[in-house]
């Protein structure tokens, strides 16, 4: 496993990373963007959300940016992309499973 190492992404991981893929952000416009991605099926609390955040930096798959006050931002890494393209993948490969085993 190229991007990580320690299993399938949880479906709140899995949408953090995706948050980052076009910008970096801090950890409101994350919280934005996964209620409005997921039309508010998946709810991230700062405590979900902040115990991410901080994996993700250990794991090396996010770096933080910038910091003003408390405010904290954050980009994926070339092995965060890595980690989210490997979940994709993995996710499609399911979905496919899925549709075949109804022909």
């Amino acid at each position: 496993m190229a991007g990580r190492e320690k299993g399938p992404l949880t479906e709140p991981m899995y949408y953090v990373l995706m948050a980052f893929l076009r910008r970096e952000m801090c950890g409101t416009e994350i919280t934005e963007f996964v209620e409005h991605r997921t039309s508010g099926r998946v709810k991230l609390g700062p405590g979900t959300l902040y115990t991410l955040l901080a994996r993700f930096q250990e794991d090396r798959l996010i770096a933080e940016t910038s910091v003003d006050g408390r405010k904290r931002t954050y980009q994926i890494t070339e092995k965060g992309r890595a980690a989210f393209q490997e979940e994709l993948d993995r996710l499609r490969a399911c979905v496919n499973d899925g549709e075949e085993a109804f022909q």
